[in-house]
């Protein structure tokens, strides 16, 4: 059975890609900020089938699922922060910091915690969750653009660097994807003018599906084609 670790399980993409994980057959650890509460880590595991971590940080999440399952087969970095739209001169130094920890650091420090073991295994896969953002920069979201850019690229670099060792790196990069952080249901699906709103935008005329996305996610991160590393898969229904 396929051991996959899944970051910011309730959050982005991680409601699809829980979904499709379980339904794989794999057996699901995840970490998110709302486990730091054992109610909530209990009612996840009896609404999902996967199994919640407490861990918080990259080196406390790597011991804890080492102490409980072992080594993973796969890593799911599915990273999220909030968006504030700014132009550039007005981005406030402390929003970008506190993005780039989330959605740069927190990755790469996953990474660290588990490469080497995966090297000496001469296995692995890593699937990283960023953004199409990089495709089509727009005015006022600089930071989220250039940020996620940032992890794609060391996705890239990672790609070449484990590919010796037997190891993928893959990036799922979507936009226009519903989730209530970034493309809330109340403004852009139970809204008409949010719906309309995207159908300009969108040429599949609406948001992604949290199912869709978690299906892309499940083949990254199964191994069933080692061959397959370095690619960015944009998930945004046409966009741009």
């Amino acid at each position: 059975m396929r051991l996959i670790l899944l970051t910011n399980a309730r959050q982005y993409c991680g409601p699809g890609a829980v979904t499709a994980l379980v339904q794989s057959g794999a057996q699901v650890f995840c970490h998110d900020v709302s486990f730091v509460s054992p109610d909530s880590r209990t009612s996840f595991e009896r609404e999902t089938g996967a199994r919640a971590l407490g861990a918080q940080t990259p080196v406390d999440i790597q011991a804890e699922i080492l102490a409980v399952a072992g080594l993973p087969d796969s890593i799911v970095s599915n990273d999220v922060y909030p968006i504030t739209p700014n132009a550039i001169e007005d981005i406030p130094l402390d929003d970008f910091r506190a993005t780039f920890d989330a959605v740069v650091l927190f990755p790469i420090e996953l990474t660290q915690a588990f490469l080497p073991a995966m090297k000496q295994r001469r296995s692995g896969s890593f699937v990283f969750v960023t953004s199409a953002r990089e495709t089509r920069p727009e005015p006022g979201f600089a930071v989220p653009t250039s940020l996620r850019a940032a992890t794609t690229a060391f996705a890239k670099g990672l790609a070449k660097e484990a590919a010796p060792f037997g190891i993928q790196a893959n990036v799922v990069a979507p936009n226009y994807l519903y989730s209530e952080m970034y493309y809330p249901r109340a403004k852009f699906i139970d809204d008409p003018d949010g719906r309309a709103l995207i159908a300009e935008k969108v040429p599949f005329g609406r948001l992604g599906e949290p199912e869709e996305v978690g299906a892309l996610i499940a083949f990254f991160a199964s191994g069933a084609s080692p061959f397959t590393t370095g690619q960015v898969v944009y998930f945004s229904g046409g966009w741009p």
